[in-house]
């Protein structure tokens, strides 16, 4: 175990926090917008509109988050109707086609725990806020909404572990992101145990204050649980 190679390589790791934290961060904010659309039309939408975004559900989640990857990275390129629009300006670029499979990735699954949550919300507060004169659209931004998202964030922190996770796989993609920058020293100095081993700390420690702040969002939103003292 080369200990001042380690440490050495911890500065150099560490650059890529900021483009692991970009890719998870749009990622996220990006797939909630996705996840949000997609769990109302599965909810709310008509037949067709049901199953097409089941049919999206079914797709992103049955398959490899790397093949995703590598189809959106290789294959957009290959239509000459991409490289024609204005859409191209950003599937060129490795960073986008990544934030762009990881945004239809998560949205599928956190659309699900959405849906999930929502329905999970007791009939009796819903009944209750229609007897007190409530419109839909108020009732669901007033009562289901909130118990909703205070239901789905035990899954969601899991999701977004699972996001960081997940963002290494940009570096096949030539991403130099912490597994990237991982990856580039170990083929200068073929220390693989030894560099992964850092990287593999780094990603611990960003999913435990991943977790820190979801439990601090469930405390602050159950106000009710609260032990008292």
């Amino acid at each position: 175990m080369n200990w001042e190679l380690m440490w050495d390589s911890v500065p150099t790791l560490l650059r890529g926090v900021p483009v692991t934290l970009q890719l998870v961060g749009l990622a996220l904010l990006f797939g909630a917008a996705v996840a949000f659309g997609v769990a109302l039309l599965r909810l709310y939408g008509n037949r067709v509109t049901e199953r097409l975004m089941a049919a999206y559900v079914f797709v992103f989640r049955g398959t490899p988050l790397l093949v995703q990857i590598f189809l959106i990275y290789y294959g957009m390129g290959q239509f000459e109707a991409v490289r024609s629009s204005f859409l191209w300006v950003y599937l060129r670029e490795p960073f986008w086609c990544a934030i762009l499979a990881l945004t239809l990735n998560t949205g599928a699954y956190t659309s699900e725990i959405l849906r999930g949550a929502i329905l999970s919300v007791p009939q009796g507060q819903v009944e209750a806020a229609r007897a007190c004169g409530m419109s839909r659209s108020l009732l669901f931004r007033r009562i289901v909404m909130p118990v909703a998202i205070r239901q789905m964030l035990p899954a969601y922190g899991n999701e977004m572990i699972l996001m960081v996770k997940a963002s290494s796989l940009a570096s096949t993609i030539t991403l130099l992101e912490i597994t990237g920058i991982a990856r580039k020293l170990i083929a200068q100095t073929f220390a693989v145990f030894e560099i992964f081993i850092v990287a593999g700390s780094i990603y611990l420690l960003l999913n435990f204050l991943a977790s820190r702040l979801i439990r601090y969002a469930e405390w602050r939103m159950t106000p009710y649980l609260r032990a008292r003292g």
